[in-house]
């Protein structure tokens, strides 16, 4: 088990660059592979989860060279991917295990994707369910739900998918499912989840529409596609990264923090709202446009920060960065509600658990709800030993609350942030 000792510190300056958008690298694989020509990716994140991806597409043919500014794919059409010989590896990583479903959904071979212990153990019925209503073949080997999946060459239909969850993971399954659908495909959700697959296949020369209903919901859809053709891919910084960095640069004392080239899409972007709700003093720097992603610079202040309610159509805007937000809560004034987010549950860990658990250990009132938490701020954190659960978003989170505890916090299992941003320690250390 490897640990990390974070000690106290104050008056934290300087400029970050966070690594690429986990999301978004993803999926530049992934479209890259079943584009037709050459995808050149720069900023690519080179994190364990990104990287199973990269191993998935190349066990199925799909030549991907590493550069030092990214990767290129060498694309081979819809159709050109290969069968695999042995069974796809995903890692931990659910969003490769989602989507790359969707895509095998449509493939003329058969495959089987398996993954570790903790990734064999999430819920994959929601992909199984609208694939298999599209005429996939598709089961859980062990019957349970869960990966090992098992998928085999089937006739795909058009539908009209109208999802219990506002779930990007979902969504994008369904869509890269109609691609090889014979007739038009859509996904309605209870509120907008993040929207990378909808500009990034319109961008490779897919046929996208996407519609924000009045009440908040949201449709994708998708038409049946002949082929897609290789990009040219700059991936902004990834915001859940930044998140710590902004959450820290506001709650210690003294501090300026300027976070570079960091993604904004507004699909992701909770994040900043609920900063800006709880009193945060932030600025946005060098706004642009990079690819149909909005980006930007962040800078951030010292403030003190005080309760809020985090909740509803927001919660899909922001549930990687709960654990983050949860510390800020502990150290603001009042009490912050965290509801609507039962989603927390089928992470990496139980998030509710995980979170109120290690907030409970260095001192805070914290009480888990059925859909999220109770959080009493304003009490000094005091230095504990944190059980991460190798859960990379815990492990971070709780580095920061290190920061602003009296005595020394000991991370466990800190290797886990390999998974999104394997220089987050060497990076936190460099800040003056």
């Amino acid at each position: 088990m490897s640990v990390k000792t974070i000690y106290p510190r104050a008056g934290l300056k300087g400029e970050v660059r966070v690594p690429g958008d986990k999301s978004i690298s993803h999926r530049s694989v992934m479209f890259g592979s079943i584009a037709l020509g050459t995808t050149e990716i720069t900023n690519f994140l080179q994190g364990a989860d990104c990287l199973s991806t990269i191993h998935c597409f190349q066990k199925m043919g799909i030549e991907i060279e590493k550069k030092k500014e990214g990767l290129v794919v060498h694309g081979r059409g819809l159709y050109g991917l290969s069968a695999p010989k042995e069974t796809l590896n995903v890692g931990n990583s659910g969003t490769t295990t989602r989507l790359l479903s969707g895509i095998l959904a449509g493939q003329g071979f058969a495959s089987v994707l398996s993954g570790d212990e903790s990734l064999n153990s999430r819920p994959m019925g929601r992909i199984m369910t609208p694939l298999s209503r599209m005429g996939a073949h598709i089961e859980s080997v062990g019957s349970n739900g869960c990966a090992p999946l098992k998928i085999e060459p089937g006739a795909l239909h058009g539908i009209s998918y109208q999802s219990p969850v506002a779930s990007a993971q979902v969504k994008s399954a369904i869509l890269l499912a109609g691609l090889y659908a014979d007739g038009d495909t859509s996904v309605t959700e209870p509120a907008l989840s993040r929207n990378h697959t909808e500009l990034m296949l319109g961008g490779f020369g897919a046929e996208i529409v996407s519609v924000l209903h009045e009440d908040g919901s949201a449709t994708a859809g998708v038409r049946p596609c002949k082929q897609l053709y290789g990009q040219r891919i700059l991936v902004p910084g990834d915001i859940s990264s930044a998140a710590y960095f902004i959450a820290a640069g506001l709650l210690s004392q003294g501090s300026e923090l300027l976070i570079c080239n960091v993604g904004i899409n507004p699909t992701r972007a909770g994040i900043l709202k609920v900063c800006e709700a709880m009193g945060g003093d932030i600025t946005y720097v060098n706004c642009r446009d990079m690819g149909g992603e909005p980006t930007a610079d962040i800078l951030v202040r010292f403030s003190e920060l005080r309760g809020t309610t985090v909740e509803g159509r927001m919660i899909p805007t922001l549930i990687d960065e709960i654990p983050i937000i949860a510390v800020m809560a502990a150290c603001a004034k009042g009490i912050t509600v965290i509801k609507d987010a039962a989603e927390l549950k089928v992470k990496e860990t139980n998030r509710i658990d995980t979170v109120t658990e290690n907030l409970k250990a260095m001192g805070c009132d914290a009480t888990p709800t059925e859909d999220g938490m109770i959080i009493e701020g304003g009490k000094k954190l005091v230095g504990a030993r944190i059980r991460s659960y190798l859960d990379h978003r815990i492990a971070m989170a709780f580095a920061v609350a290190g920061l602003l505890a009296e005595g020394e916090t000991v991370i466990e299992d800190s290797q886990c942030v390999d998974v999104s941003y394997p220089e987050f320690f060497d990076t936190l250390s460099s800040l003056t």
